[in-house]
């Protein structure tokens, strides 16, 4: 019997991917989208499954919309991927932030309770969630301190799929993934800006790329090894949740060195805090220049996951290390300016 699965949040990175697994593995894919004339479908595109997707309107901010599309919709796993994600935007949006990354959880926990209390279901945590870290590593057990509205929306959204879980025996599981990027990342992110920028100074431009904290410490893995991680988590017998994550911390620094070495510069650096910058050894051109305003207001100097539990409970364990994923993300960017320079 072909199993159903309802994603949220499925023209973004993580669902772009996730879609693309579960269609591999032979599900019918629904996915909700925001009700405007024209959904951005350029990841579902790139991955080649646009067409294999059933859309449906989707409204976090709306019970009655969200009710009635779990009341129409068959599912038999629903995946909460949508999200005010970007962590610098949630201090200009902090009542949006809190209203589509925390109270959209509720209305959606709540539907799924009274009209299908058998579908199981996830929900994206983030490691944003522990921000003045306690402990390191962080895992599943290590207390929360988050420093953006964006990480405290997500607290509140993560303790009420424990409540509904624990409260109602609702399958409702929490991944708590660390860092994820790919190609298919937005453009406002560190990771991407990185990549298209050093691009497109390959291709000649002569604009360095502007960047907050060079010393923060992220764990980043690839996007699509850490959906089969979300996966698994709702095959289980079980519900609970799990840190995905590689292990491994890297600064942003390092990932900017990454990068520039998969495009053949020579990155070497300079200065401190606003004066450093980044220059490639080989021409002397600028490379990278600190711009104060990339600060966040509270910083998060270092965030770096253990995965044991997802290893030994899931089997799973990330796949692609940092170095591997500077470098797809490079070559991908590299490439499409090239055509686009055609």
């Amino acid at each position: 019997m072909t199993k159903t699965a309802f994603i949220t949040g499925v023209t973004g990175q993580d669902g772009a991917y996730l879609a693309r697994l579960l269609l591999q593995k032979g599900y019918e894919v629904h996915g909700g989208v925001r009700r405007i004339s024209q959904p951005d479908m350029a990841r579902l595109d790139a991955l080649g499954i646009t067409d294999q997707v059933h859309f449906h309107d989707f409204d976090l901010s709306d019970s009655n919309n969200i009710f009635r599309t779990i009341r129409d919709v068959p599912m038999d796993e629903f995946y909460n991927l949508a999200a005010q994600s970007f962590v610098g935007a949630s201090w200009d949006l902090p009542v949006y932030t809190a209203e589509i990354d925390g109270m959209a959880v509720v209305r959606i926990l709540d539907a799924l309770r009274s009209l299908r209390p058998e579908c199981r279901f996830y929900q994206a945590s983030t490691s944003e969630m522990f921000g003045e870290v306690r402990a390191v590593p962080q895992l599943e057990s290590t207390p929360f301190y988050p420093r953006s509205p964006y990480g405290v929306s997500k607290v509140f959204a993560h303790y009420m799929t424990v409540n509904y879980r624990e409260s109602f025996g609702m399958h409702a599981s929490s991944g708590i993934l660390f860092n994820h990027e790919s190609p298919l990342r937005g453009k406002e992110f560190v990771t991407r800006k990185i990549s298209m920028g050093l691009a497109a100074l390959a291709h000649g431009a002569n604009a360095p790329v502007e960047l907050g904290n060079m010393a923060a410490k992220r764990d980043w893995g690839f996007a699509g090894d850490y959906v089969e991680g979300m996966w698994r988590m709702l095959q289980r017998e079980n519900a609970g949740d799990f840190v995905l994550a590689t292990g491994t911390s890297t600064t942003i620094r390092d990932f900017f060195t990454y990068v520039g070495e998969a495009l053949d510069m020579e990155v070497i650096w300079e200065g401190e805090g606003p004066q450093e910058a980044a220059y490639d050894r080989l021409s002397g051109r600028r490379l990278m220049q600190v711009n104060p305003k990339f600060y966040r207001p509270a910083e998060v100097d270092l965030l770096l996951g253990d995965p044991s539990k997802a290893c030994n409970e899931l089997g799973w364990k990330a796949k692609t290390d940092v170095r591997s994923l500077a470098m797809m993300m490079a070559k991908a960017d590299y490439d499409a300016q090239a055509r686009q320079l055609r």
